[in-house]
């Protein structure tokens, strides 16, 4: 149903204001009585061979949503309902922003691809956590930023700010460094900058009664030196795992007129990109941390050269808005079947 018919008539409109009628069509139905009882129903698996424990959490499921779905975390209880073992909001900042003008997300029909040079629009990590004051069983995901005129000298300051804002809010944080639609932030990911924000982070994490994972999320235009790096960096501050990857800048190999817009690129055309980032570091720090693949899953064979590649949980987003919901139930199946 979602791939032919309600696929083809969302497509016919601007891709941001779908994502808000989306959005206020989900929330809206979930008032009606039953209907989240039936969603789950219809859309979420129980099975012990689902359930994994990565970096000392329970998830019920490996199979995620990825940050920049539900920034502010408005919707995070009825996406639940569709199966995910997990959800993670943001990127939030500590000051609510508005991001770069529209127009600023395009679909790549022929690709199955999205280009989007949002610019970490959030309203704040403050409203933010106001909504997951409600939250009593979804597993969270806090994905933190600066705000784009903090300098980058100064964003310690900025993740230090949301760290502590959100710590008793989510289950884990992921720190985004990685992307393309903030200026000059990626360059925290040389290795002085990056080891001084997670050294920081890590300082205040284990002043804490019950401390947090912290993860990074990288970059998939990364070359094999500064993977390395990366790998150093995470044995040297000791933090949780990383997540591989963001979007990409490479346009090799679209076809869509609109490939040449500026933004990162996400879905298909970034899937092969993705895992052999999860392969490169799976491989040469020989797991000794765990990885979330995130990156052109659209199909159960996708999710699962992911996890061959070294991925103990994996994430969708573009896979989600191509493929419809149904794609989160076809992987669970999936992963039963053949774990």
């Amino acid at each position: 149903m979602y791939k032919n018919i309600l696929k083809p008539f969302l497509f016919l409109f601007d891709p941001e204001w779908v994502h808000h009628f989306v959005f206020k069509l989900i929330k809206v139905v979930h008032f009606i009585p039953l209907v989240g009882i039936i969603i789950r129903w219809v859309y979420v698996i129980n099975h012990p061979k689902l359930n994994r424990n990565v970096f000392g959490l329970n998830f019920k499921s490996p199979v995620g949503l990825a940050a920049g779905f539900d920034k502010d975390a408005k919707l995070y209880k009825e996406l639940n309902n569709f199966g995910f073992g997990f959800i993670e909001i943001g990127t939030v900042t500590p000051k609510g922003q508005s991001g770069n003008p529209k127009k600023r997300l395009y679909r790549l029909s022929e690709d199955n691809g999205l280009i989007n040079r949002m610019g970490f629009n959030n309203e704040g990590v403050k409203a933010a956590v106001s909504r997951l004051k409600t939250n009593k069983n979804v597993l969270i995901g806090g994905n933190i930023g600066k705000n784009k005129n903090t300098p980058n000298n100064k964003a310690i300051d900025d993740y230090i700010y949301c760290f502590e804002i959100l710590f008793e809010y989510v289950d884990y944080f992921v720190v985004n460094v990685s992307s393309p639609n903030t200026p000059n932030l990626r360059a925290l990911q040389a290795k002085e900058p990056l080891t001084n924000i997670l050294n920081g982070l890590q300082n205040l994490n284990s002043q804490k009664k019950n401390r947090k994972p912290i993860l990074l999320k990288i970059s998939p235009d990364l070359n094999e030196s500064q993977l390395i790096d990366i790998i150093d960096i995470i044995n040297l501050t000791k933090i949780d795992g990383v997540i591989a990857s963001n979007t990409t800048l490479d346009r090799n190999g679209l076809t869509s007129n609109n490939k040449d817009e500026s933004g990162g690129l996400s879905g298909k055309p970034l899937a092969e990109k993705s895992t052999k980032i999860i392969r490169f570091l799976s491989e040469n720090s020989k797991k000794s941390f765990p990885i979330i693949g995130v990156g052109g899953i659209h199909t159960p064979e996708d999710a699962h050269e992911k996890i061959n590649a070294g991925a103990d949980l994996i994430q969708l987003y573009t896979g989600f808005i191509y493929e419809g919901p149904g794609i989160v139930k076809k992987i669970n199946k999936s992963l039963i079947q053949n774990n």
